[in-house]
């Protein structure tokens, strides 16, 4: 069989100054040429070698060969989601990759697919979709180019499929007769950076490429390895039904190839963080594409976060698994966590590892208990029996090419891994023996939190208290209009696992039915009213989002805020002058944001983002602010985000006649933007705290 076929030609020198893939037509390209230098160490231009150690021969491999039984067995290479990997290492992202590592996720990834091709039999790479974290940024497609190129420099096929963000509207509205708006037949292609950057000519170039639809988003290629021939349908966000059709027509078209469909968005993960969840849209290409397609025996997608497995069967009685990934939640954005599917024809069954090849290469000072080179959870490593004769009978005679050498794929990769490397030791997260078991901190400013045992839907009355047990700023329910608004905040016993606490406080409907909103407050001369932290603080909340928490409505909910108008404060220019000082809120995006006016810069606001967080899950978030380093860290789950501010202190106020609020925000100091969810404990201290005196820590 042709290397071609195989698609793991030895890879070639990466020519960095090559023109950008992007269609000739495209009127950036001459602006993008004269920027690139800029980019260098964004795009992760430092030499890695990432099969340093992985590739080649050694004596040991060839007895290994030698003695081992033939093993007919080839491995997909699945880059789930890397948006945050393409944001994060351009300039206007803060190059926090390059700053810590020297090194980049996405190249780290795709490098290491050039440099093991041939050691693992990788004929072909699947992308998940988000490319890219925002799809107008010009930057951000140049780290994704580069990234793929060093694919096509060294002859390795790929197929992409356009994520929600990779596209410039994505709207997820589901109309009448299952209609998804903002479909393929509803964008201004011509102005679609994805289809600039990664048109079909580029597309086209690759070895396997079949055919893309004639909007440009949807592609199909073939790749052939021990003599079976595959097919790998990538559709990406929002297909129309003209698109689907083109689909079903591409698969009739080869009618003996086994399929695997992609596609951004078809399995969800459920709030345990493991089982499989069918949504809408998954269901609809199930009813539309799937179940009597036969060929279609396996899908992959990212876009929901984690990782899970579900075994449906369709009208022939045969399985098509199903599988979702994506780890931009993970440490550093996903960590360039990716996947290997091991299709393994001699023991008829398919096995799946995620790993990192860009952990085993950080620097080891850099490294902590985050840091993880291979999962080993059930829903991250598992294996699939299949016996691929029988369930590929109906349309191919399978009869592939018996390997004459061969070993199992997955074990050699792990072994290479750890060769030199060692997984750091994860700490250990013990519960909480009684509501007592959290570390004391005697800088503690205020911790408010439920202290007795609650019944879940408990009315907090009129002037109800959220005790301190700090001692000196408990809070109270701000009055109310009428009588009617009292169930929208109410006692719960749900809580983070972590959280000693009873129970938490239950915010119904945000605000957003037209009455005024239901929150806590501090006294007016309230002590931490004035408080303006000059050695730092840590500020901890555990926040749970609603499950019906919708963007549209409630978009920028804000679970802590300070009184005070900030255009109020002097020398402040720029931004919302009519906002408060403190915004600790749920964007749009659904990202956690800390926004704020820092005492020691009030012209200069600071701002720590989160990525997308799940609904209907708990989080523990502190907010670290570090006067020796001049740092701002936010933490979520113990786990560092990627956007950070830095160089300025504290936090600026106007006045100690300025509450504090728990459950809304404030615009020209007008209560607006309610909470929607669960609020548990929240406790702010006067000094940086490491993870060992957190709520999430117990007593010593």
């Amino acid at each position: 069989m042709s290397t071609r076929d195989h698609g793991t030609a030895p890879g070639a020198s990466e020519d960095l100054e090559e023109s950008p893939s992007a269609d000739p037509s495209n009127t950036e390209t001459n602006a993008i040429l004269t920027r690139r230098s800029i980019l260098r160490n964004a795009a992760g231009m430092s030499a890695l070698s990432l099969g340093a150690g992985l590739l080649g021969g050694t004596p040991a491999d060839a007895y290994e060969r030698r003695v081992s039984s033939a093993k007919t067995s080839f491995a997909l290479a699945v880059l789930p989601d890397t948006q945050f990997y393409s944001r994060y290492a351009t300039d206007a992202g803060g190059n926090e990759f390059q700053k810590m590592y020297g090194s980049t996720p996405y190249p780290a990834q795709t490098q290491f697919i050039v440099d093991n091709a041939s050691r693992y039999n990788i004929p072909f790479v699947i992308h998940l979709g988000d490319i890219v974290d925002q799809s107008s940024k010009w930057e951000q497609w140049y780290v994704a180019d580069l990234a793929m190129q060093r694919l096509e420099n060294a002859r390795i096929p790929y197929s992409l499929c356009a994520g929600n963000h990779d596209v410039l509207s994505s709207s997820e509205f589901n109309g009448p007769n299952d209609q998804w708006w903002g479909t393929d037949a509803q964008r201004q292609n011509w102005n679609e950076p994805y289809l600039k950057w990664f048109p079909t000519s580029r597309a086209a170039r690759q070895s396997t490429f079949l055919g893309r639809h004639w909007s440009g988003w949807h592609e199909a290629h073939a790749f052939t390895v021990f003599g079976v021939r595959f097919m790998v349908l990538s559709l990406s966000w929002r297909v129309s039904d003209d698109a689907i059709g083109w689909a079903r027509w591409m698969i009739e078209q080869n009618p003996t190839l086994p399929v695997i469909l992609v596609n951004h968005q078809l399995l969800n993960i459920d709030k345990d963080g493991v089982s499989p969840l069918e949504v809408p849209y998954g269901l609809m290409l199930w009813n539309k594409l799937i179940h009597d397609n036969d060929q279609i025996f396996m899908t992959l997608n990212g876009h929901y976060h984690g990782a899970a497995h579900l075994q449906k069967i369709n009208d022939f009685g045969n399985p098509v698994e199903e599988m979702v990934v994506d780890y931009q939640m993970a440490y550093q954005g996903g960590n360039a966590l990716m996947r290997l599917y091991e299709f393994d024809f001699t023991s008829n069954k398919i096995d799946v590892v995620s790993f990192s090849p860009w952990v085993v290469q950080k620097p080891r000072d850099k490294l902590n208990h985050f840091d993880r080179a291979w999962l080993t959870e059930d829903n991250q490593q598992f294996s699939i029996p299949m016996n691929f004769k029988t369930r590929f009978a109906r349309f191919l005679n399978f009869a592939p090419t018996l390997a004459t050498a061969g070993i199992q794929i997955l074990p050699r990769l792990k072994q290479d891994l750890f060769a030199n490397y060692a997984e750091p030791t994860p700490p250990s997260n013990t519960l909480p023996k009684d509501a007592d078991d959290y570390p004391k901190v005697a800088e503690t400013v205020a911790h408010w939190r439920v202290t007795d045992p609650v019944t879940t839907g408990t009315v907090v009355p009129a002037a109800g208290l959220l005790a301190d047990v700090a001692g000196k700023n408990p809070m109270s329910r701000a009055a109310v209009d009428d009588a009617t608004q009292l169930p929208d905040l109410v006692w719960s016993s749900d809580r983070h696992l972590l959280s000693s606490a009873p129970g938490s406080v239950r915010f119904f409907d945000g605000g957003n039915n037209g009455r005024s909103l239901s929150y806590f407050k501090t006294a007016t001369n309230a002590p931490i009213n004035a408080m303006t932290f000059p050695n730092g603080y840590t500020i901890e909340a555990f926040l749970k989002i609603d499950p019906q928490w919708t963007s549209d409505k409630n978009k920028w909910s804000n679970l802590l805020t300070r009184v005070g108008r900030r255009g109020a404060l002097p020398g402040l220019g720029g931004g919302d002058l009519d906002s408060p000082t403190v915004q600790f809120a749920i964007s749009n995006l659904r990202e956690i944001q800390w926004d704020i006016i820092p005492s020691s810069a009030t012209w200069s606001p600071g701002s720590n983002w989160s990525g997308e967080v799940m609904s209907d899950t708990w989080y523990h978030v502190a907010i670290v602010n570090d006067p020796y380093y001049w740092t701002t860290t936010m933490y979520i789950e113990g786990a560092p985000v990627l956007r950070n501010t830095g160089g300025s202190i504290g936090i600026a106020t106007l006045g100690a006649d300025k509450p504090w609020l728990i459950g809304c925000s404030t615009w020209y100091e007008f209560v607006s933007n309610g909470w929607f969810g669960h609020i548990g404990e929240i406790r702010i201290v006067s000094k940086p705290l490491g993870s060992e005196s957190w709520l999430t820590a117990r007593r010593t």
